[in-house]
């Protein structure tokens, strides 16, 4: 210890001689290890840290993967309202299973109204997860059963709305106009549902508490909720699966007729798998991406001390010629790179904390487990460790290179400034090779990112989403039980909003594109399905008012709906391209008929009027969907019943409007027009439609955008060590410039030739680099649109751009050594 010491002693004395050098390399090391802990601990909050549950080893999620569609078939499909009551009740590997839901609804009775995200769930959805709330207490089975007003809310929303009062316990508040009695509060880190996209986050829970219309035999067809569960010790997930597929077989044979032709099996996957699984290749690829910027910063570090080294070989003969053992001279060599290393490390810790503050809400917004991102105990401990190993390993190459020094020759030479040896030299330019290679692979990748990006913004979307604005609203059944009144709201408001200054065109729908799709079976006329009866689907979009030229979405055959569509007169039915060609492929659509649910379902007929554009319901990447379009003055009405939560029918969805100002002037416009029909109803989750499509590529963005900011520090940290050697060559060959320049050697020839000792450098670092894309190629492969992994416009321009970074980094070194003076350099020998 002592010897350690006395080592850390001298290496902070030689370091304080050289403030310049260390800073530079201090904090080069903590970009370099900041950057890779800030990632690592995105990687450790969500893929390394268990779920926040107890034994969440046992936790898994159960679903329907159902024939003819995807669901299922890489994670858990929904399941059936009554299968949530059954699958508990039938099987016996689970000691807790419970289903759950999500919806929206008015949040009011203190401040201004909002709608907020709410889980609807069974109350052994808590017990399954083994959470206790923070205050309070959790809904019981008597309260789900008996249809009891509770609320159990998240913290964030008991802070926000709240103030954290803790007498909040008890007292009431408005969930769509109807007094719910607040029984507990959840932990601060508590969220649940885990897999959000950008527009669900539960603030609240509250019983599923079905009615009797959601447990009838129809209802078996309609797949809407999810299950989580905890297996009993022991169990495995193949017995469990089993277990639940002699239930799925039970349920399928008490199908009534109508959809008896339906067939799905039962799937449970780990919920901790299901959590992360489509994280999990965009943190592979940021941990890899990273860690090519450090090892660039690595390899530089390296390159910066072997420099050192050779500059100090004067003095390292002289303490060789009075004893130096060469483990004294490596062990020092190795406690100055690690006294570098951990400097630099303490300071990273600091960057990487800033990092992760500021960059939670750049984040993709579906990236689950997000609040349990920090700088914890083991993310410090990575990023020390990362500092020590960085040290030590780029300390042994310029401590084995000064043990190497003659003794004899580097005593003779004395204060003279010859040049290094080749082996020095051909390690030196090695590194800066690699440095060079890594960062063309990083910049590769991050230009094949981008011009996927590109490509998938020139997709054709089938509508115009500039100048239109979305909000999303919900009319309370209390309050609109009657559908004549939610017919008077939906006319009034598309009548206000059209009379507003610059106003186009407004429309009501139960789907924007972007936002994701659902399913209903249908049946179209003349069409045998190969795979069998009852295997027909699409996505369904009821809609009010001019929805279709608010959207841009163009009509390519018929026509659009007019007011004339009623209930009153004949049932009809807009379809998309897709849809028409599937099902009527190389024939005009108009005039052919389809109708809702399956061969046996005793629903009417509806005609085709009209032919539009595939608008994409989800990411521009995705295939079009199937879908069909319903006028809602069309669907079964009845003026005195309570209106249905699972239908437009007007009393929930979006309202969109195009206008000829910008669009994100119409907020107020719109907010204060619902005001004026409601007050207390509110607008939620109020966009532009391109804000709407952003959100929607908000993974893909930030994979482009981090790649990218790591590929150019990639670059510049590569620019920066081909800086250095050439510099240090120049500088080591001062005599030999002098020489060449006094018998009469052109400036013009020496600046070609420290800039062709440059170029060399970079020509191979690029062929390797080129090499090393088509190998790492299959990392990015399945983040990639309509560009190949191997694109020839990328890797040129990838390979240009190096090479022309290596020139300029090589051209101030060339520059000064042009402009030696021989006179002064051949003197000062």
């Amino acid at each position: 210890m002592h010897g350690i010491a006395s080592d850390l002693r001298l290496a902070g004395r030689q370091l304080h001689k050289s403030p310049g050098f260390a800073i530079t390399v201090v904090l080069m090391l903590a970009f370099g290890i900041g950057a890779t802990t800030a990632i690592f601990s995105i990687v450790d909050g969500v893929l390394l840290h268990s779920l926040p549950f107890p034994h969440p080893d046992r936790l898994v999620t159960l679903g329907d993967q159902v024939a003819g569609t995807d669901w299922g078939q890489h994670d858990p499909g929904p399941v059936t309202a009554p299968e949530v009551l059954r699958y508990p009740r039938d099987t016996r590997s689970f000691s807790s299973l419970g289903g759950y839901g999500g919806t929206r609804m008015e949040l009011s009775g203190s401040g201004r109204p909002e709608t907020i995200s709410v889980a609807q769930m069974t109350p052994s959805v808590f017990t399954t997860l083994g959470v206790q709330p923070l205050l309070g207490r959790i809904f019981t089975p008597q309260e789900d059963t008996g249809h009891q007003q509770v609320a159990v809310l998240s913290y964030r929303t008991w802070q926000t709305r709240f103030g954290g009062d803790p007498k909040l316990l008890g007292s009431k508040i408005l969930l769509n106009r109807k007094p719910y009695v607040v029984i507990g509060v959840m932990p601060r880190a508590f969220e649940f549902p885990l897999v959000r996209n950008q527009l669900y986050r539960a603030e609240l829970w509250v019983p599923i508490s079905f009615s009797p219309d959601q447990l009838t035999p129809e209802a078996d067809g309609d797949w809407y909720l999810n299950m989580v569960g905890r297996l009993k010790p022991g169990v495995t997930v193949a017995q469990a699966e089993a277990d639940a597929n002699q239930v799925a077989a039970g349920i399928m044979r008490g199908y009534p007729a109508d959809i008896a032709n339906f067939r799905f099996h039962a799937v449970i996957y780990p919920l901790q798998q299901i959590t992360v699984e489509n994280s999990r290749s965009l943190l592979r690829m940021l941990f890899w991406a990273v860690s090519v910027v450090l090892a660039i910063a690595c390899a530089n570090f390296a390159g910066l001390l072997m420099v050192r080294a050779i500059r100090r070989q004067c003095e390292t003969a002289v303490r060789m010629a009075l004893g130096a053992t060469a483990r004294t001279l490596l062990r020092q060599a190795i406690a100055e790179s690690t006294l570098l290393s951990l400097a630099g490390g303490l300071l990273d810790i600091g960057l990487a904390a800033m990092a992760i503050y500021g960059g939670r809400n750049f984040l993709p917004s579906n990236l689950p487990l997000a609040n349990q991102i920090a700088l914890n105990w083991r993310v410090a401990g990575f990023a020390l460790l990362l500092a020590l190993l960085t040290g030590v390993v780029a300390g042994l190459a310029p401590g084995l290179a000064s043990l190497r020094t003659n003794v004899n020759a580097r005593l003779k030479e004395g204060g003279r400034t010859g040049s290094a040896g080749s082996a020095h030299a051909r390690l030196r330019s090695a590194l800066v090779v690699a440095e060079i290679a890594v960062a063309l692979v990083l910049l590769a990748t991050s230009g094949l990112l981008l011009r996927s990006f590109q490509k998938m913004n020139e997709v054709d979307l089938g509508f115009r989403p500039d100048h239109v604005t979305t909000a999303v609203y919900s009319l309370p059944p209390k309050q609109y039980a009657a559908q004549a009144r939610i017919d008077t709201f939906n006319r009034d408001l598309l009548a206000r909003l059209r009379q507003q200054p610059g106003v186009i065109s407004v429309g009501l729908t139960t789907t924007i594109p972007a936002t994701g799709d659902g399913l209903w079976s249908m049946v179209p006329e003349g069409y045998v399905d190969p795979r069998g009866p009852d295997r027909a689907s699409a996505s369904p979009t009821q809609v009010i008012g001019d929805y279709f030229q608010t959207m841009g979405i163009p009509l390519l055959a018929g026509r659009y709906f007019t007011e004339s569509d009623t209930a009153d007169n004949q049932l009809v039915v807009i379809v998309n391209h897709e849809l028409a060609e599937h099902y009527w492929p190389h024939q005009s659509p108009i005039g052919k008929r389809l109708r809702e649910g399956t061969e046996k379902s005793k629903t009417p007929w509806l005609t085709v009027v009209g032919e539009v554009a595939d608008a994409k319901l989800g990411s521009p990447d995705q295939d079009a969907s199937e879908q069909f379009y319903l006028p809602v003055a069309q669907l079964e009405k009845d003026a005195g019943s309570e209106a249905s939560p699972d239908d437009l029918n007007g009393n929930e969805g979006y309202v969109v409007v195009r206008t000829a100002l910008p669009p994100e002037q119409m907020e107020p416009t719109m907010r204060r027009v619902v005001q004026s029909l409601d007050p207390d109803l509110p607008l939620s989750e109020v966009a532009t439609m391109e804000q709407v499509l952003s959100q929607s590529e908000s993974s893909r963005r930030f994979n482009t955008a981090v790649i990218a900011a790591f590929a150019v520090a990639a670059v510049l940290l590569a620019g920066l060590g081909i800086y250095s050697i050439v510099a240090f060559s120049v500088a080591s060959r001062v005599q030999e410039m002098a020489i060449r320049l006094a018998l009469g050697s052109p400036r013009a020839r020496i600046l070609r030739l420290v800039l062709s000792f440059g170029g060399r450098l970079a020509l191979l670092g690029a062929g390797l680099g080129i090499a090393g894309t088509l190998v790492t190629s299959r990392l990015v492969r399945s983040f990639l649109f309509q560009v190949g992994p191997f694109d020839p416009v990328v890797l040129l321009l990838a390979a240009v751009s190096v090479f022309a970074l290596a020139l300029l980094a090589s051209a101030i070194p060339a520059w000064r050594a042009a402009r030696v003076d021989p006179n002064h350099a051949l003197h000062s020998e």
